[in-house]
């Protein structure tokens, strides 16, 4: 069967990724930091030395889910999420044959929206923050390498990944509600795409014949509360607080006030009411013309 080699393959995505492939048959090494790889090898600083061929290759690692607070902190996305990609794609460049068809996982920060309805792939990518950003740069250089090997090149631009242990703000999200601090924000009205790391993983076969760039939802975009509630209900804690307008702007006018006087985070500021009661939900039609075939993430157990 075809060999596929995935970059974080050892990662929260990409071990459904190489789980999913292998049970299909196919033959996975995995390539990143830790000894639990097939390949050891650093992205961010080397390229990787490929002994063999692959049919197909997908780049799953990057950086994520921080804050930057420092210019070295903020040059790091660059390092792993553009020279992550530059080494990775150098390194099949200099493999006995290059794959059929490679996969770049992206992300819709690309978007640069806090709020909006249905994006769709040919928005503009307005990201200014150093994720975003480091991005934009992976994705051009991406495509632009492509296009000179003539190959067959998809990238994936994903929301929130639901899965087991997710990263990142849905893990903050459940830690609250299992530790009784989290609270709603005017209802928990706004709602957010979100997607099955399961279900891109069992999409990623159709992309090996298919190219282009694709958001990928669940298409049900649940809404905090009805999130909250899942949750909640998993873990048996009762009834999710929920903060009204007026009280939630106050805490979060006194989580700017704490964090310009002491530098450090407070659990609600102007920017995360923003993004806790706007929705953003990303259009998924271009992937499901081709196949793609989610499942609503509020049938998921393993909260």
């Amino acid at each position: 069967m075809n060999d596929i080699l995935i970059s974080g393959g050892t990662g929260f995505l990409g071990t459904y990724f190489k789980t999913f492939l292998e049970s299909k048959g196919y033959v996975v090494d995995s390539l990143g930091r830790s000894n639990k790889n097939t390949i050891i090898c650093n992205l961010e600083n080397n390229v990787p030395v490929l002994n063999i061929s692959y049919d197909f290759a997908i780049h799953c690692s990057g950086k994520a889910h921080i804050t930057p607070k420092s210019k070295e902190e903020k040059k790091s996305f660059l390092n792993v999420n553009l020279g992550g990609v530059k080494n990775f794609l150098e390194g099949l460049d200099l493999s006995l044959k290059l794959p059929n068809a490679v996969i770049l996982i992206s992300s819709v920060s690309v978007y640069g929206l806090e709020k909006g309805e249905f994006i769709e792939e040919d928005s503009p990518l307005l990201a200014k923050d150093p994720y975003g950003v480091s991005k934009i740069l992976a994705e051009k250089y991406f495509l632009n390498w492509a296009k000179n090997k003539n190959l067959n090149a998809s990238i994936i631009r994903l929301p929130i990944i639901v899965g087991r242990n997710p990263p990142g703000n849905l893990k903050a999200m459940i830690n609250g509600i299992k530790s009784g601090k989290y609270a709603n924000l005017c209802g928990g009205k706004a709602r957010k795409s979100m997607v099955f790391a399961k279900d891109i993983a069992e999409f990623t076969p159709i992309l090996f014949k298919n190219k282009g760039i694709y958001n990928l939802t669940d298409g049900n975009h649940p809404s905090f509360k009805e999130l909250s509630k899942i949750i909640s209900e998993k873990h048996r804690n009762g009834r999710v607080l929920n903060l009204i307008r007026p009280v939630a702007i106050s805490l979060a006018l006194v989580g700017e006030l704490f964090q310009k006087l002491s530098g450090k985070e407070f659990p609600i500021n102007l920017r995360k009411f923003s993004k806790m009661t706007n929705n953003l939900t990303f259009d998924d039609s271009k992937a499901k013309s081709i196949g793609w075939k989610p499942e609503n993430i509020l049938n998921f157990k393993d909260w």
